[in-house]
């Protein structure tokens, strides 16, 4: 597992966590993809470029407070770094907690996130990239 890899993607959840758009964009590339597939979102969508970004995290807080992404175990593979991560909320009209797990396979190249991509299962990610759990 690259390590360097990983401290990028722990980073980037850091980031995350600070609502820091500029912070976010620090470690993006320009063409820097996020996709959220219909299985985990009743709005499934691929985010592009910076303005797909701000739109990405808008999307959280329009509806949502608090808002935590916390990552919980990685795997390295090449340019990549699979994740099974969690994101936690709470409703912002009705103040009522959610949860959800998913596993996000982190694409890097030159230093940089370029890609983000959801995936329902912790297994579908991984497979995605030739590891097994």
């Amino acid at each position: 597992m690259s390590l360097e890899n990983v401290e990028l993607v722990r980073r980037g959840f850091e980031a995350f966590n600070s609502g820091d758009i500029d912070r976010i964009l620090a470690f993006t590339g320009d063409d820097f993809e996020i996709q959220v597939p219909p299985g985990l979102s009743a709005e499934p969508d691929t985010y592009r470029g910076r303005a797909g970004v701000r739109r990405y995290f808008q999307s959280f807080d329009d509806a949502m407070d608090q808002v935590h992404f916390q990552a919980e175990r990685f795997w390295g593979a090449a340019e990549a770094v699979v994740v099974d991560a969690r994101v936690t909320a709470r409703g912002k009209q009705t103040a009522i907690p959610v949860e959800q797990r998913a596993a996000q396979l982190w694409t890097i190249r030159g230093g940089r996130v370029i890609r983000i991509r959801a995936y329902a299962s912790l297994s579908e990610a991984l497979e995605t990239v030739g590891l097994e759990e």
